[in-house]
C-alpha cells in the first residue's frame, strides 16, 4: 500500500447503516429511562427535544423519546429517519441480490483523492470510470514553477517523508497528474471529498486546474462534513455502497464558474510567501465552498505558532505524550485523530513523519523506547523531556535547536529562514 492510498483506505467506523428495530429499543430504552428518573436519560431529552420545557418525566410519550432518537442520529424527524433508513435498506437488499440500480453511465468519471471508496462506488453500481488525485498538498512544498519541476520536488518530498522509492513515487504521481489533462472523453466529472485541509487543498488544486485548462464536461462536487445516521463522521471512506448512494442523490451540486473562480484564488494564495495572502485564505467567503475556510485556517495553524514555535499538530503530539506518561505511538496517534485535533487529516505515515520531524533538534523533545530494533513504530513508546515540556509551555522557542525544514505551502521552516508565524488572536500570519 502507498503512502498515497494510506490516506484514504476505507475506514473502519460505523458505516450509517442504521437498523429501525433497534432505533426502536433505543427509544423504548430512553422512554424508560426519562420514567425512571434517569438523570442521564433527562439530560438527552432536553438536549434534543425542542419542547422539552412542555415535557415532563411522566407526560413524555414514545413519539417524543423516538424524536430525540431520530435528532441524535442527524434526522429532524422519526418518519425521516424511518423513510432514510427504509429507503437504504431497499438499496441494500438490491446490492446484496447483484441487481443495483445503476445511478451513472460508463462515460462519468469519479476523482478522489484516496481510493477508500473505489469497491463501494462499484459495489453500489457505479458504471463510471475512477480516478484517484492524492498529492498530500498539506504537507511538504507547494512552489509556484513549471509542472514537471514540481511533480519532481512533491515526489522527493514524498519519498523521503513516507519511505516510499523515489522512481516509484514520481512515477506514480507523474500518472495521476497525466490523468487529468485526459478527462476530454468523459461526459460528466463528479468529485468526492470531505471538509478537512487534506481534501479540501487537493480539491482547490482541482477547481483551479480546471479554471486553467478549461473541461468540456459538466462537473459535479460531493462534499461533506457529516452524514445523517453516521456519528462521529470522519469520511466517505466509512460510509456503506448504500450511503454513497444516498450522497449521489442528496448531496450532488453543480460546479460552477464561482467554484473554479474561488478555486484558482485558494491555489494561488497558496504558492504565495505574502503573509496577507496567507491570512486571506482562512477568509474565504462560505460560498460555494463551505468547508475550505475552516480548512485552510487550520492549515495555517501548522506554521509556527507565535507562543513556542511549535505546530499546532506537534503542540497537541507533545501534549499528548505529556498528559499520557509513556505512551505508544500508535496511542498517541489515535488519541490524537479522536480526542485532540479539532479537524482531522493526517494518515498514519503523515503523522509519524511529523513525529519524527519534531524530534529532529539538538535537544530531543521526547525519548523513544522499544523493546527492539525491529519494533514496528506503533508499539514503540515515547515520553516528553524536560526540553520538549518547556517549549510546550512557551518557556523556551522550538526553531533555535531545530536541525531539519519543513513546509506549510511555499514557506519553508528552518533555524536560518525569516518564519511567518501564526497569531491566533486575529487568525493573523505574521513575519516575526
Amino acid at each position: 500500500m502507498t503512502p498515497f492510498e494510506r490516506r484514504h483506505e476505507p475506514r473502519s467506523w460505523f458505516h450509517g447503516r442504521l437498523n429501525l428495530e433497534q432505533q426502536k429499543k433505543r427509544a423504548k430504552a430512553l422512554l424508560g429511562a426519562l420514567r425512571a428518573g434517569d438523570p442521564a436519560g433527562q439530560e438527552r431529552f432536553v438536549k434534543s427535544h425542542p419542547e422539552a420545557d412542555r415535557r415532563t418525566a411522566h407526560s413524555a410519550k414514545l413519539a417524543d423519546a423516538q424524536l430525540v432518537i431520530a435528532r441524535e442520529n442527524g434526522f429532524s424527524s422519526w418518519p425521516r429517519m424511518k423513510a432514510h433508513i427504509e429507503k437504504l435498506t431497499l438499496a441494500h437488499r438490491a446490492i446484496q441480490a447483484g441487481r443495483p440500480v445503476m445511478p451513472d453511465t460508463a462515460d462519468t468519471c469519479h476523482i478522489r483523492c484516496g481510493s477508500d471508496i473505489a469497491h463501494g462506488l462499484k459495489l453500489a453500481g457505479f458504471a463510471g470510470s475512477f480516478i484517484e488525485f492524492s498529492d498530500p498538498f498539506c504537507q511538504g512544498p507547494l512552489c509556484d514553477v513549471p509542472l514537471p519541476e514540481f511533480i519532481e520536488l512533491r515526489a522527493d518530498f514524498i519519498s523521503r517523508a513516507y519511505g516510499e522509492p523515489k522512481p516509484r513515487t514520481l512515477t506514480e504521481l507523474r500518472s495521476q497528474y497525466r490523468m487529468l489533462g485526459q478527462l476530454g472523453d468523459y461526459e460528466r466529472i463528479v468529485l468526492w471529498f470531505e471538509h478537512d485541509s487534506y481534501d479540501q487543498l487537493i480539491l482547490a488544486f482541482l477547481l483551479a486546474h480546471f479554471h486553467t485548462h478549461g473541461v468540456q464536461a459538466p462537473v459535479d462536487l460531493i462534499c461533506v462534513d457529516h452524514v445523517p445516521g453516521v456519528p462521529h463522521f470522519q469520511g466517505l471512506g466509512q460510509l456503506s455502497p448504500e450511503l454513497l448512494l444516498w450522497l449521489w442523490d442528496n448531496a450532488r451540486r453543480p460546479v460552477t464558474a464561482a467554484h473554479l473562480n474561488i478555486g484558482r484564488a485558494i491555489w494561488s494564495r497558496l504558492l504565495s510567501r505574502a503573509p496577507s495572502e496567507l491570512t486571506a485564505l482562512g477568509q474565504i467567503p462560505a460560498e460555494p465552498l463551505a468547508f475550505a475556510a475552516r480548512a485552510l485556517s487550520r492549515h495555517l495553524q501548522e506554521l509556527p505558532q507565535a507562543e513556542n514555535e511549535l505546530s499546532l499538530t506537534q503542540s497537541l503530539i507533545l501534549g499528548i505524550a505529556r498528559d499520557s506518561g509513556p505512551v505508544q505511538m500508535g496511542q498517541v496517534f489515535g488519541k490524537l485523530m479522536r480526542e485532540w485535533e479539532p479537524l482531522p487529516f493526517l494518515g498514519d505515515l503523515m503523522f509519524y513523519y511529523v513525529l519524527r520531524d519534531l524530534n529532529n533538534c539538538r535537544a530531543p523533545l521526547f525519548t523513544v523506547t522499544a523493546p527492539s530494533q525491529d519494533t514496528p513504530w506503533p508499539a514503540r513508546e515515547i515520553e516528553i523531556t524536560p526540553r520538549g515540556a518547556a517549549i510546550l509551555d512557551g518557556d523556551k522557542r522550538y526553531l533555535g535547536d531545530y536541525l531539519g525544514e519543513r513546509w506549510v505551502g511555499n514557506i519553508r521552516i528552518s533555524a536560518t529562514d525569516a518564519v511567518p508565524h501564526w497569531h491566533d488572536e486575529g487568525g493573523q500570519v505574521i513575519v516575526s
